[in-house]
């Protein structure tokens, strides 16, 4: 492909308003990609929905993802195939973990077939899915046959009041403990509970979140509230730091360091000295982790994000329905990921924080 050509692929921002050139081409020798900071690619995080039926406060707010708001048409999502086509391109670039993300992904219809075929077609990739869990308790078994190897549920609160309160649609907190178990009683194991804390909403709730699931083989993980997309009302006044939350748990379980499982792994990981298992945290805004970072996102519309807090994103999906060959995307994608430079949280300010950002259940934690 010549670099004119890859000059014509557009970039979409947001949800494809405005169109712009990727990179262009950098002599690319196939296998594993490098980045200016010489990160490499290894995850692939898949939008599979823009839909998804909670509107929690930190990511799709009622007040702007109301009733009328107008998600994509069935025609502009990716089909399962092109999903899989896409895939497939990306692990040749060596991509060893794909995560199913949303929106809800649970609600596409039919979803254990897509984790079907990316199973058979990709064999020896990681399969995993985050989930709010509504629709899990119906699904696990089926996704567990399917082949997903692992599952993360997000909980924000074991407090069924701040929970209704986070969701907003009034979904019980029991519901989502009950489809824990039932993924639990599928095979999946550790499963990883993904609480978002937010200062004055639910930090009341750490120490109890990590009391309920030691002992369970389970591992929550407490995330810093981000500046993710531009509707969610970040400040940093309501950030919980990590050390906080370690020394809050610490003062009534203590805990210690572990080392992480891999390069670039996203959660420090702190465990119980009783031996009663392990937590983790997630430190974006504190205690950024750019420099290890190995994470591409495809929207739901065909799009490919270099990070999560990225203002613009480049269309795969017009090339794969343009009918561009394999290879060409192949260098494309190669392209896109030579000149990635992304840094956002190393570099974080209230300026930053209130720019125009792709929102995450757009693309996906």
């Amino acid at each position: 492909m010549t670099a004119a050509a890859l000059m014509r692929i557009p970039l979409i921002d947001m949800r494809s308003s405005v169109r712009a050139p990727i990179p262009p081409l950098v002599p690319y020798v196939q296998g594993a990609l490098v980045d200016t900071r010489h990160r490499t690619l290894r995850d692939l995080r898949i939008s599979v929905t823009d839909r998804c039926n909670f509107r929690c406060t930190y990511c799709m707010p009622k007040e702007v993802f109301g009733d009328d708001y107008a998600f994509l048409p069935h025609d502009e999502v990716l089909t399962f195939e092109e999903i899989v086509h896409i895939a497939k391109i990306f692990h040749g670039h060596g991509v060893e973990k794909i995560r199913l993300t949303g929106g809800e992904p649970l609600l596409r219809k039919d979803i254990e077939l897509l984790v079907e075929k990316l199973a058979r077609e990709l064999p020896g990739v990681v399969l995993t899915l985050t989930t709010n869990g509504s629709a899990l308790k119906a699904k696990a078994k089926l996704l567990r046959m399917a082949g997903l190897t692992r599952i993360s549920v997000s909980l924000d609160s074991l407090d069924d009041t701040t929970f209704r309160a986070m969701n907003n649609v009034e979904f019980p907190v029991g519901k989502v403990l009950d489809a824990i178990d039932a993924a639990a009683a599928a095979g999946f194991a550790p499963i990883k509970i993904n609480m978002v804390v937010k200062r004055g909403v639910n930090d009341k709730d750490i120490v109890e979140m990590a009391r309920h699931f030691k002992n369970s083989g389970n591992i929550v993980r407490f995330i810093e509230f981000m500046d993710v997309g531009a509707s969610n009302g970040w400040k940093m006044d309501d950030v919980v730091s990590s050390a906080e939350v370690i020394r809050r748990i610490d003062q009534v379980f203590p805990c210690e360091p572990v080392n992480p499982n891999y390069s670039g792994e996203v959660a420090k990981r702190w465990r119980y000295k009783d031996g009663s298992g392990e937590f983790g945290v997630i430190s974006s805004v504190t205690e950024a982790f750019c420099d290890t970072c190995t994470r591409a996102r495809l929207s739901t519309d065909g799009a490919v994000y270099t990070c999560l807090f990225a203002q613009k994103g480049y269309d795969l999906k017009a090339m794969l329905r343009g009918g561009k060959s394999d290879d060409e995307i192949h260098n494309a994608i190669a392209s896109i990921w030579q000149h990635r430079v992304d840094r956002y949280s190393e570099i974080r300010t209230s300026e930053t924080a209130r720019q125009k950002k792709v929102e995450m259940s757009f693309i996906g934690g």
